[in-house]
Order: C-alpha cells, then sequence, then structure tokens
C-alpha cells in the first residue's frame, strides 16, 4: 500500500552543518529516506564542492551528486547573528550533523550543551577523522589519509606493486554510511528514552569497520593479508581472467558454482582431479588452476562466455567501465538513472537511491541539488520566525544570501566543462 509520506523518515528535520563527503553522504541518505534536510552554506561560495569541475553551466558535478533533496540556507555562521538563527533552527530540528574537527562546534559557539540548551531531545552527530577523544583528535585527515590509515591501500594493488587507493572514496563514503545508520538507531532509541544522544563518529573506525575477514585473518593469525591484485585471499577461482577479446569476471565463491562452473565449460575432469576437488585442495594449486582457466576462457569471446555462463547460472561478468555500467539495460529497467531539472544546469541524469520500499513508498523523493541560499527566506520565515524586515536586514549585511536571479541565457547555455585536479 503507497502512502502520501515522502518516506520512512518524512517526520524527520535535520540540521546539516556539514560540507565536502562524508556528512553530506549522511544527510543525503536521510533526505532521500525523506527527511527535511536543511542544509547551512557559508555565504562566501558555499561548500566547498561547489568550486569543483567539470560543471554544468557553472553547477559542479560534485556538489549536484551529494546534495539531492536538500534545502540551502546561506549565512555567516561566524557572527553573533548567525550563530543565533543556527541555534533557533536546531531548536526545530530533530537532528545535527557536523563534520568539522573536534573543538570547531565549541568555538563557533555550537557546542553540544548550546545545541542541547535549546532543543533537549536534538541528537547531534560529529563526523571527524580520528574521533572526538585520543591524541589524533585534532589532526587533519581526508579520504586519501584514511585509506592509508586503515589499512585497505595495504591491500589493494597487486603483489610486489605498490599500495593503490581504492578508486572510490571509501573512506569518507564509509564513514557518511555509518553515520546515516547511527542517526536512525539514534532516532528509534529517542521513541523510547526521549532523549537526545551524541554520536561521536571517526572516520578511521568506520573504514576499518568494512575490513571484515581480513581484519579477523590478522586477529587469529598475527599476520597481515597483503595485495591479491584481483585474485581473493582464500577463495580459487575467483577473480578476472582473460578471454579472447577482453576479460570477464568469475566469482566461483562456494563449491556448488564450482561444480556449475566446470559442467559449463565441459570440464567435468576438473570435478574429479585431487588437485581441485575442495576449497583447500584448489587454495593449495592456485597457480596450476588459474593457468588452466586461463587457457580455456582465451578460447572465446567475453560476449560468448557471457552467454554461456549465464545459461549455466555461473556468477560472473563483464569489466565495465563507469558509462557502461551506468547504461547498462538492468540500471535502465530499474529505473536507478534518473532525469531531473536544475534551474541553472537544466535537466541533468542522476543516480538515484538504492534504497527501495515498492509497497509503500514506490516513489523516494528525488529533487535536485539547491542553490546557494535558495532556501534561506523560506526556511529562517518559517521555523525560526524572522519576518521579512529582519531578513532584509541581515541580508544587506551579508549574514545572510539567497541567489541571484537566473537568467534565461545562463540556463540553456551548453555545459561547461573541465578537469579536476
Amino acid at each position: 500500500m503507497s502512502t502520501t509520506r515522502k518516506g520512512p523518515v518524512a517526520d524527520v528535520r535535520v540540521l546539516d552543518l556539514s560540507r565536502v563527503l562524508a556528512g553530506p553522504m549522511c544527510s543525503m541518505i536521510l533526505a532521500d529516506l525523506g527527511a527535511e534536510v536543511i542544509k547551512i552554506e557559508d555565504v562566501d561560495g558555499g561548500d566547498h564542492t561547489r568550486t569543483v569541475p567539470p560543471f554544468a553551466n557553472g553547477e559542479s558535478h560534485y556538489f549536484l551528486a551529494m546534495n539531492r533533496n536538500k534545502k540551502s540556507v546561506a549565512l555567516d555562521a561566524r557572527t553573533a547573528e548567525g550563530r543565533e538563527i543556527i541555534l533557533s533552527l536546531a531548536a526545530k530540528c530533530d537532528v545535527v550533523i557536523e563534520n568539522f574537527r573536534p573543538g570547531v562546534m565549541d568555538r563557533l559557539g555550537l557546542s553540544n550543551e548550546a545545541l542541547k540548551a535549546r532543543n533537549p531531545r536534538i541528537i547531534v552527530c560529529s563526523i571527524s577523522g580520528f574521533g572526538a577523544t585520543g591524541a589524533m583528535r585534532d589532526r587533519p585527515s581526508f579520504d586519501l589519509v584514511t585509506q592509508g590509515l586503515a589499512g585497505v591501500m595495504s591491500i589493494n594493488g597487486f603483489p610486489g606493486n605498490p599500495p593503490t587507493k581504492l578508486g572510490v572514496p571509501m573512506g569518507d563514503i564509509a564513514g557518511g554510511m555509518w553515520a546515516a545508520i547511527a542517526v536512525l538507531a539514534a532516532l528509534n532509541d529517542r521513541h523510547v528514552t526521549n532523549e537526545g544522544a551524541t554520536i561521536d563518529l571517526s572516520l578511521l573506525e568506520g573504514l576499518m569497520g568494512l575490513l571484515g575477514y581480513l581484519g579477523q585473518m590478522y586477529t587469529m593469525t598475527g599476520e597481515s593479508p597483503g595485495r591479491m591484485g584481483n585474485s581473493h585471499h582464500n577463495i580459487v577461482p575467483y577473480g578476472v581472467v582473460p578471454t579472447k577479446d577482453g576479460h570477464l569476471v568469475l566469482a566461483l565463491h562456494v563449491g556448488p558454482f564450482w561444480r556449475k562452473f566446470c559442467e559449463t565449460i565441459g570440464r567435468g575432469d576438473l570435478l574429479v582431479d585431487s588437485r581441485f576437488r575442495g576449497m583447500k585442495d584448489r587454495f593449495a594449486n592456485r597457480d596450476a588452476l588459474d593457468a588452466i582457466i586461463a587457457d580455456i576462457m582465451r578460447t572465446k569471446t567475453t560476449a560468448e562466455w557471457q552467454a554461456i555462463l549465464d545459461a549455466g547460472d555461473v556468477p560472473s561478468g563483464p569489466v565495465n567501465d563507469i558509462g557502461q555500467a551506468i547504461e547498462q539495460s538492468i540500471v535502465e529497467e530499474r529505473g536507478f538513472v534518473r532525469e531531473v531539472v536544475h534551474p541553472v544546469a537544466g535537466t541533468i541524469r542522476t543516480l538515484a537511491s538504492p534504497l527501495r520500499f515498492p509497497d509503500r513508498y514506490p516513489d523516494l523523493p528525488l529533487s535536485p541539488s539547491p542553490l546557494l541560499g535558495a532556501d534561506t527566506e523560506a526556511v529562517l520565515a518559517e521555523l525560526a520566525g524572522i519576518d521579512e524586515h529582519e531578513i532584509a536586514r541581515l541580508m544587506a549585511a551579508g549574514i545572510i544570501s539567497k541567489p541571484a536571479a537566473v537568467s534565461p541565457q545562463r540556463q540553456h547555455t551548453s555545459h561547461e566543462q573541465g578537469s579536476a585536479r
């Protein structure tokens, strides 16, 4: 049964003081689920990601990607009046998200104590590189630093080659996802306790929390797993194999799929070969088995093998680039890439939320990222109780701002391109 609610957390209002990636990732997840997210941006340029190329008519791809479904209020939080506006808004919100270094919120006059004095039931989620306590709390950290410290770069890449960063910024993304989970848990807890909460999230711990069995390998054996390239530390065969015209991924994670693979390719003899009978046997004879499979797979093209393996229900697939991934048919069939109309960037295609609730929320909200200060007047009037004369005074004083009028010429100019550096 569908509902008129926007999403499962449509009754939640979030004050988002974060910027760049980890915090905006958290608030975007909540916004995708229907929460009202009010993003506070500095009057002088807003979120730093607004300046990152490439652009569509001056609008950054980076900002567009991380700030859908949000409202933007532009103000100067360093002024007494700006700080008072934030505290007034916090009094009407359920959650505050920030990803400053520890201590910055205190210096701005927005400490947990100050926020909770206005709203005892507020949930304050603080995201930082190393957490609010410990000797490293004041150190700066970005995704790459987190990847290095968390150990993930040490296992990424090929044996004998240097460690390699992950292709996606998982240090920040993981932090944002953990933060969203923590906020949802705190909201649920508040239903029982009627009390707010403080969340202290370390990006380092967030990424290490994704190590899974690799961390357990070390704690059990005392040995750190090494780089395996496209192979698995323990499971064989599992990785990228060459074909006649490219490469294919094979993921024969459990015994039944090894059997299906051998039967599908017409090599039942491998099932009775003592070197490859069980998981331990295949692991012990990895090099020999990898060589045999490589020779087999080179006899046909990727498309030919994919058709054969699909018919045999064997877990496999091509190695897509980003464009091929976005344009593949299953993505289109499920409507994961959708169009939104931005007042400046125009009609843009964007990835939607992967979260789906087809029986109650078949259409989760999807609106484009806001212009800087697009909602300043409306939010301050509705939630902070500031009348139009005071809003005009604050605008004139540079304490708050709203977007300049968007000209039709700017809306319809061709996309401006740039390269990220």
